[in-house]
């Protein structure tokens, strides 16, 4: 059953900033990462299911309701951490939270106690005055004090350091386990990994690809290196039907990214060719996810097998 639903959303900033045609949806008890650079579109996705923004197309519901129409509904079950926190002046710490358990009607003082010390807050600090990691930390605590069903998590570790981000992961692995569904939005591959049952890729306000996560973690997706003897077969190899991850016609050899339901199809074709070698090598998420944008001069181009960004 799918508890988060979103289809053809699509907001433009013009100059190429928005959102197009965005669609899918999470399952109940489902953790899908929504994975892509600062400006891919992920918080704008997050807002207009949040109901703070109103789409030119499509629709965003949570529960079967629309986001926009029906927010004060669907606040109530929805724990939701923004991607930039901005916490209200003149407040410290403890008058934060109690504001906070105000609005969300949050009564759970045990649930309150937990968290407070899962990630130790300093509660008597003046918020303006808290580092951007005290101030997240803070959000955290917010967002899942009323022990909500279902939360939207926008870059949640961003300011964390090491060891928090830690804690939170733990944190979260603990609340998959009690049936949360999660929509996780992030640029940091290993979080990705650890907590997602499913990964969407986006790039430039598209979705470009949705991957189970098992397939990255188990390996049943490859990059497979193809190394012919002769330029003809080379060319000849360009025109079938598989997904090039890079070529190089000076060595006469081919990468291709294929799924374990591909290999008899693939074992068939490559008889026909003059090879030298072929090896196999399981794909890693970072490996795939750079398939669709190393070549991408505004997210800034690949050093070493690697994004400028993420190193």
């Amino acid at each position: 059953m799918a508890v988060i639903e979103v289809n053809n959303l699509t907001k433009d900033y013009d100059h190429g900033r928005g959102i197009y045609d965005v669609s899918f949806e999470v399952n109940k008890g489902e953790t899908l990462g929504f994975l892509g650079p600062n400006g891919a579109g992920k918080s704008t996705t997050m807002r207009h299911l949040m109901g703070f923004a109103a789409a030119q197309k499509g629709s965003a519901k949570i529960l079967g309701m629309e986001s926009r129409k029906e927010y004060a509904k669907i606040l109530a079950h929805v724990g939701y951490l923004p991607g930039e926190v901005a916490l209200p002046e003149g407040l410290n710490g403890t008058g934060f939270i109690n504001m906070m358990q105000g609005l969300r009607k949050a009564k759970d003082q045990g649930r309150l106690e937990k968290l407070l010390d899962i990630f130790s807050i300093d509660l008597q600090q003046n918020v303006k005055r808290m580092s951007i990691g005290e101030k997240r930390k803070l959000a955290v605590v917010a967002a899942f004090m009323n022990d909500p069903d279902i939360l939207l998590l926008d870059e949640p570790t961003s300011g964390l350091d090491p060891v928090m981000q830690e804690k939170f992961i733990e944190f979260i692995k603990e609340e998959k386990k009690r049936g949360k569904t999660i929509l996780l939005s992030s640029h940091i591959f290993a979080e990705v990994e650890a907590l997602c049952d499913r990964i969407a890729i986006i790039k430039e306000g598209k979705i470009v690809s949705v991957v189970e996560a098992a397939e990255v973690k188990h390996g049943l997706r490859k990059i497979v290196e193809i190394t012919f003897n002769w330029k003809n077969d080379y060319h000849k190899f360009l025109l079938e039907k598989f997904e090039f991850e890079s070529t190089d016609e000076e060595q006469n050899k081919v990468n291709i990214i294929m799924e374990d339901a591909d290999i008899n199809r693939f074992l068939d074709i490559i008889v026909n060719y003059n090879i030298a070698s072929f090896v196999e090598n399981p794909v890693t998420l970072e490996e795939y996810f750079m398939h669709f944008y190393k070549n991408d001069r505004k997210f800034g181009g690949v050093t070493n097998g690697k994004s400028n960004k993420y190193q």
